[in-house]
């Protein structure tokens, strides 16, 4: 092993405990502190991000072709789909309310999507650890954000309820979009950054 690619407390046999933080030797299967059982890394990690992130990535259609809001008001009904409302804001000259909607409910979720992916193949191949860890902190960091249209339905819908001049209801695709976000919050805390260190490790001595 390298400078760069030190010897692991894992490859020592040291588990670091996921409840409290403590470093224990992980044949004592549990933390004598907690009694939280010990791993040397996040059980089957890969397999649950990959596998939350693909569901996103699917559920990530129908919370973009189907309408997220309905609007019914003595003028008639109309839905509207979440790149619609963009469309909507921007052409009655709502720049910044346009650029946040499709930044945090268009952008960051297919950016986060494709980061997952990303960092789930970095801990296979152990290719550029640090430049990937920077991009788990992002992701982890960035992810909540992309509720902001589920908050703003939210709101809506509890606060103009104006009897027969107007209603707001949540659509079909509320309920996807909310679902991306969950799944992508969910897949990258099962992430375990370690994996590609691990990886990165194994493969310096084939370089």
């Amino acid at each position: 092993m390298s400078e760069f690619y030190p010897q692991s407390a894992a490859a020592k046999g040291l588990a670091l405990c996921h409840a409290c933080g403590r470093v224990e030797p992980v044949t004592l299967e549990r933390c004598p502190r907690c009694d939280a059982r010990l791993h040397l890394r996040l059980p089957a990690s890969l397999q649950r991000t990959l596998a939350l992130t693909l569901s996103a990535f699917f559920l990530y259609f129908p919370a973009n072709m189907l309408p997220i809001l309905k609007v019914e008001s003595i003028a008639g009904a109309h839905a509207n789909t979440i790149v619609g409302g963009v469309i909507s804001f921007w052409q009655t000259g709502d720049y910044p309310v346009a650029i946040i909607i499709f930044t945090a409910s268009v952008m960051i979720p297919v950016l986060k999507i494709i980061s997952l992916l990303w960092l789930c193949l970095a801990a296979r191949l152990g290719r550029h650890p640090l430049a990937m860890t920077r991009l788990y902190r992002v992701t982890e960091q960035v992810g909540r954000w992309s509720m902001v249209d589920v908050f703003v339905v939210a709101i809506l819908v509890a606060v103009v309820q104006l009897g027969s001049v107007i209603s707001i209801h949540p659509g079909p695709a509320a309920v996807s979009f909310a679902s991306v976000v969950i799944l992508t919050m969910l897949a990258a805390i099962s992430f375990d950054p370690r994996l590609i260190w691990d990886a990165a490790g194994e493969a310096e001595p084939n370089e």
